[in-house]
């Protein structure tokens, strides 16, 4: 049972402290009273320092999605190690990869290659902006979308922050500068109504509409089809770019999020699962608005560099992770994930505890109330709420079932029918000591 039976990443942990930070290089990963450290993965089980083996449905917080060790990955990326894992020159694996990325996204003509999701929505942003002559930005309240000081406002506010029915742009991080905070404007999710006459009120203004059609932090509800329309008629109307945050929701099928959705962005993020394991981001798009980037006909509106961007070990393990990645599989990633889904309710049904599950595809996220999730404000735990959530996340990780705690599960593709029932079978044990506590 953690914390007792995990000494060596106790004892790692208390190294730790000594040459990072609070012990820990990502905030994400951090638990008290300790981190569980892991030694090695394979498949979709991942085994810790003390040798607790667990179901990993984190999987590297959504970018695993073939699991731990794939040998097709390990063969590709071994390959290219033998030619060299980096160089000052541009590589076909950038085009191969590029290649199939534009064939699998309607809306993508072009790709330019980064090293984190982060950076592709950084770069996104200022591709943007650079394309516009526009300064501001406009993203919705809670909604991560890495880093960056314009991409993380309003990231996690508080009630006492929401600003009533308009929100307002609030810090996330401590320092950061009143004027990124007047360039972006906070749009609410799901709100087609008070989104349009945000984006309308700071049109002329604004250089882009930043969304994710199904945001982490922000529930992992799945927008309104009417409201992801509304962006794209609303930008169009301003004249402002609409750019899909797809880092994460572009493992919910072939084509993406907006394949499912029949949407359009003018410019995708990407990142996780498209470098097959390995660091990387992508910003893709119509050859118009990529045009920012060329540099063929002299400096480029947007330079940008990277050391390691396209590296070809990134990009030939990523080529890999793709095409394993084909109709049969995300087929079978939907079926595994409703069945997840639908075994979590029952479970949550079977207890009386409130709550549910909410997600597509391969990732759901579990919430513990029975009221509609819509937004990351009806998503906001409150007190109790968030003591079931602390409680079950416990039961979970000792039921041998590793997942965020916050809730969220990332499903593999190494994933069998008998991994599935284990994991319902974890949740449904965790759920009964969340309501033995009331």
């Amino acid at each position: 049972m953690y914390p007792d039976n995990h000494a060596k990443s106790r004892d790692l942990y208390q190294r730790a402290m000594h040459s990072l930070p609070g012990g820990n290089t990502r905030t994400t990963v951090f638990m008290k009273p300790f981190p569980i450290y892991a030694a090695s993965g394979a498949g979709c089980r991942v085994r810790d320092l003390d040798g607790n083996e667990y179901i990993d449905c984190i999987n590297n917080f959504t970018s695993l999605i073939h699991g731990h060790s794939h040998p097709v990955l390990i063969e590709a990326a071994t390959r290219q190690l033998a030619l060299g894992s980096a160089f000052g020159m541009p590589t076909e694996s950038e085009v191969d990869l590029a290649e199939l990325l534009a064939a699998r996204l309607p809306s993508v003509d072009q790709v330019r290659f980064a090293n984190s999701g982060t950076e592709a929505v950084m770069m996104a942003l200022k591709a943007a902006r650079a394309y516009t002559g526009r300064p501001k930005i406009a993203k919705c309240e809670g909604a991560y979308h890495g880093s960056y000081d314009y991409a993380e406002v309003s990231l996690d506010p508080t009630p006492a922050a929401w600003g009533g029915n308009a929100p307002v742009s609030v810090a996330y991080a401590k320092g950061t500068p009143e004027n990124v905070l007047a360039d972006v404007v906070t749009i609410p999710f799901n709100d087609i109504e008070a989104a349009v006459s945000l984006i309308r009120e700071h049109g002329p203004e604004l250089a882009c509409v930043l969304v994710d059609p199904m945001p982490n932090r922000a529930g992992l509800v799945p927008a309104d089809k009417a409201y992801l329309e509304a962006l794209r008629q609303v930008t169009r109307e301003v004249g402002a770019l609409l750019i899909f945050d797809e880092v994460i929701t572009f493992r919910l099928g072939y084509h993406g999020a907006q394949g499912l959705w029949g949407i359009s962005p003018d410019l995708t993020t990407l990142g996780k699962i498209i470098g097959g394991g390995f660091p990387v981001g992508a910003i893709a798009g119509g050859k118009e608005f990529m045009a920012v980037f060329d540099p063929s006909s002299g400096k480029p509106a947007l330079p940008h560099g990277g050391t390691f961007s396209a590296n070809p070990v990134t990009m030939r393990a990523g080529l890999a992770a793709m095409e394993l990645l084909d109709a049969a599989a995300f087929a079978r990633l939907d079926t595994i994930g409703q069945a997840v889904r639908d075994g979590i309710d029952a479970a949550f049904r079977n207890t009386g505890v409130p709550g549910g599950t909410v997600g597509l595809g391969s990732l759901l996220k579990i919430h513990f109330t029975d009221r509609k999730i819509r937004d990351y404000r009806t998503a906001y735990l409150n007190e109790v709420e968030t003591k079931r959530q602390t409680a079950f996340n416990a039961g979970l990780l000792n039921h041998g079932v590793f997942a965020a705690n916050y809730g969220l599960l990332a499903l593999s593709t190494p994933m069998t029918d008998a991994d599935v029932e284990t994991i319902v079978k974890a949740a449904a044990a965790a759920l009964e000591q969340v309501a033995a506590l009331g």
